[in-house]
């Protein structure tokens, strides 16, 4: 097998591309020369992530808001024959916006290119991918380069804020023309990144800040795709009220791929006692005490960075009315199932004595985890929608309000982009989050309005996709984070029972079927038994949208706040809040958020 050429250098690596005009004429470009007396400095690259579950592949960047251009970093292990990295709406391999470095066998080269509906890659007339450096280093092969954000070719990709789905391929051949290559025919992947992240530096740590680490066990990821580990730990005895200003995440080396996110919940105070436990989230022997453990303290995703509060805020640990019982809950991704592995990665906590002025909090928004909210099958794009009511809000906020100045967005595999938007006197005020781009400060007030909506795509899917925990279900989850603190745990929403009951009977009589076992056996196995084509999701589509919803307005004990929560009202919207467009399509350029917080 031949080996690709490991003492490339920058010289030899050209660029090919199509000219416009004739597509069979093929011109060699020469690459940018780096002087080897005077070596371009280092750029920094604050942001990496690794893209395939081995970690051969990692992608490290740096963003210019000043030149709207992203520089990229790909470092592979060990390189053979080539390799490709791209972007495309939802992670396809069809078109594609890529860029490829590849070996003919003579020559190396590199070049902006794109692939077609059925996966076959051409070179792009327009090269907008700028090669920097190619380097062997002793840890891998790394090539430095940029892209503006928008480059207003219809064949590439706009890098805005929110989630970038990235492909990334390993090729296996030498390629006498790129046009040899077909995506679908190469071992191919797709990570989940958030590109453009604010530029702001991190804040200072106070000088007496000390560190929690909250961990895994020395656990050995199971050989299997999905598995969510659970275990408890406790905090020092009589520990006083503290405030946690900053965490991050603390992943096992070799680890990074397979660690796709982590939680650590506080338990209920009420509870006096937890059991220890280290095993799987979903084993009906754990013990029952684990269920009372929902109040999230930390939340990290994979190429999440570290959380830091305002320096007005701190999140409150320890000290009377808190529970000494901590439970960490780490997603294990495991596509290749690998086996024998062993991790201790969770979350470090930086806490401090000396409190701030206010507590904060975190609230959960968005749709219950439950499967009476389903996405049907084949569909491009289906929306669901969790409400925050003005009756939850009037009851449980204070009079001043409250300050959101963060939050994470969540979905599983089919969900395609979270929009959580802020409504007072029935008109959208605000976007208070869109995808995973943190977003500047917005003022919450009694009587306000909180919607979030989740886009799905199921077209991969023959059958429904119901809500809940596994990675097959599906979420809608927004976790704001706020001050200062309230009562408020959870403000979140579903279709009501009684209606969805409803749905069922009448599409079972429209589809012949008199004998409906509606309420006789789950709603998972209902959704499973109806036939499903374009009215029956049209009709569900519309159920969702205009039938009454049961409220989940919940304290932090777990329990609703008084009043009565079943049966209300979909909140009525009258505006729409556009969305700001890149230049190239009559609009503003996309803008490093501040985070600090209010005056």
């Amino acid at each position: 097998m031949r080996i690709f050429n490991r003492n490339i250098r920058l010289q030899d690596v050209t660029v090919l591309y199509f000219t416009a005009l004739a597509a069979l004429m093929v011109i060699l470009v020469a690459s940018l020369k780096s002087n080897p007396s005077s070596p371009l400095p280092p750029l920094p690259m604050p942001f990496r992530v690794p893209l395939d579950p081995r970690g051969e592949l990692q992608l490290a960047w740096n963003i210019s808001y000043a030149n709207q251009e992203i520089y990229m970093a790909l470092k592979v292990a060990q390189i053979r024959y080539g390799v490709v990295l791209g972007m495309s709406d939802r992670g396809e391999l069809t078109n594609a916006d890529l860029v490829v470095l590849w070996d003919s066998g003579t020559k190396s080269y590199f070049g902006d290119a794109w692939s077609d509906s059925e996966g076959h890659v051409s070179l792009d007339s327009q090269q907008d991918y700028k090669l920097i450096e190619a380097k062997q280093k002793t840890d891998g092969f790394y090539l430095l380069f940029k892209r503006p954000f928008s480059t207003c070719d219809p064949r590439d990709y706009l890098i805005e804020d929110g989630t970038v789905h990235v492909i990334y391929g390993f090729l296996d051949q030498r390629l006498a023309s790129l046009e040899q290559l077909n995506l679908s025919r190469i071992h191919t992947g797709i990570q989940r990144v958030l590109m453009l992240r604010p530029d702001t530096p991190s804040p200072t740590l106070p000088p007496d800040v000390q560190t929690l680490d909250v961990v895994a066990p020395n656990v050995i990821i199971p050989s299997q795709e999905t598995t969510y580990w659970c275990s408890i730990q406790k905090l020092p005895e009589n520990m006083p009220k503290n405030h946690i200003v900053m965490y991050e995440s603390v992943i096992t080396p070799g680890n990074e791929a397979i660690v796709h996110h982590i939680e650590v919940f506080e338990c209920s105070p009420d509870v006096r006692d937890v059991p220890e436990y280290s095993g799987s989230c979903d084993d009906k022997m754990k013990p029952g005490k684990l269920n009372f453990c929902r109040h999230v303290l930390a939340a990290w995703a994979m190429g999440a960075e570290a959380f830091y509060y305002p320096p007005d805020a701190g999140l409150p640990m320890g000290g009377p009315g808190s529970s000494r019982f901590l439970r960490l809950e780490v997603h294990y991704h495991n596509p290749l199932l690998i086996s024998g592995r062993h991790d201790a990665s969770g979350i470090r906590l930086h806490y401090t004595p000396s409190l701030r002025r206010y507590d904060a909090g975190i609230m959960e928004l968005g749709l219950v985890y439950t499967p009476i909210m389903a996405i049907p099958p084949k569909q491009q794009t289906f929306y669901l929608t969790g409400y925050c009511t003005s009756k939850c809000t009037q009851t449980a906020l204070p009079p001043g309000g409250i300050y959101i100045f963060a939050s994470q967005l969540h979905t599983h595999l089919a969900g395609h982009g979270v929009r959580t938007v802020l409504v007072r006197g029935g008109k959208e005020l605000e976007v208070v989050q869109e995808d995973q781009h943190f977003s500047t400060h917005y003022q919450v007030s009694r009587g306000d309005v909180l919607i979030t909506k989740c886009t799905y795509n199921t077209e991969d899917r023959s059958k429904p996709t119901v809500g809940g925990f596994g990675i097959m279900e599906e979420m809608c989850v927004n976790y704001i984070h706020y001050y200062p603190r309230t009562q408020l745990e959870l403000c979140k929403s579903h279709v009501d029972a009684g209606y969805l009951q409803k749905y069922f009977n009448f599409i079972n009589r429209f589809q012949g079927n008199d004998q409906c076992v509606c309420g006789e056996v789950s709603v998972t196995e209902q959704y499973s038994q109806l036939q499903w084509d374009m009215f029956t999701g049209e009709v569900l589509d519309s159920l969702y949208n205009t039938a009454p919803i049961s409220m989940h307005c919940n304290q932090s004990s777990a329990r609703l706040f008084p009043g009565e929560w079943d049966n209300q009202p979909v909140p009525v919207v009258t505006t729409v809040l556009e969305k700001p467009r890149y230049p190239c399509e009559g609009g503003a350029a996309p803008t490093s958020q501040p985070l600090t917080p209010p005056v």
